[in-house]
């Protein structure tokens, strides 16, 4: 059984969409073990709880120092016994360390179709207006897995989204939302937890 910790900063829809999957099937061999936040009052906390999950808050502001905050949010992690980790949303930079001891077993869900509209700054509805500005006519969302670099962890899954005339940032970031993101993230990690990917000289190869 996988075991699974949630990292998110804000509602969480994507930790809904995994929860979801997890109770109807489209995810077996999973559980999440915690949801964690840097935000006490963010709505996934609540999400976790009413799914009987542990929901934990852990913020930099609590601590004197960044590197304190590090390891308290290793730490945490690693007491929830987790295999993998997502991060839905989760507006914090991983200590190095982080992504060094969990290598090709964190993945993140990006709003866009990278290597298009990501790296430093390309987050949350930021991603959706430079689409639009940009007059692209078809975006999407990655699962990809987490390195020490700013998106650009090998890619495991997209997912492409036309891109409408009259579209607003906020339009389309709910239609990326519903027709990707709800959609390759059990995906992934689905495969994930059932042993059918791996990753060889930075590509993920998927096993039949």
């Amino acid at each position: 059984m996988l075991k699974i910790a949630v990292l998110v900063s804000g509602g969480g829809t994507n930790l809904q969409a995994v929860i979801d999957a997890i109770d109807n099937g489209t995810i077996t061999n999973a559980e999440i073990t915690a949801v964690i936040s840097n935000n006490k009052n963010a709505f996934a906390l609540e999400r976790a709880r009413n799914s009987g999950i542990n929901a934990i808050s852990i913020s930099p502001k609590d601590f004197e120092n960044r590197d304190l905050f590090n390891d308290a949010l290793i730490k945490t992690v690693g007491e929830s016994g987790a295999d993998l980790i997502i991060l839905a949303g989760f507006l914090v930079v991983l200590p190095k360390k982080m992504t060094e001891n969990y290598e090709n077993r964190i993945i993140n869900i990006h709003p866009s179709l990278i290597p298009s509209f990501c790296g430093k700054g390309f987050y949350g509805l930021k991603v959706h207006e430079e689409v639009l500005k940009r007059g692209v006519k078809v975006t999407g969302a990655t699962c990809h897995f987490v390195d020490s670099g700013t998106d650009t962890g090998p890619i495991i899954l997209q997912k492409a989204v036309d891109v409408y005339e009259g579209d607003t940032p906020e339009v389309l970031q709910r239609r990326v939302m519903e027709q990707a993101e709800w959609i390759i993230l059990p995906k992934a990690v689905n495969l994930i937890a059932n042993g059918k990917i791996h990753v060889e000289d930075g590509r993920v190869i998927t096993v039949a």
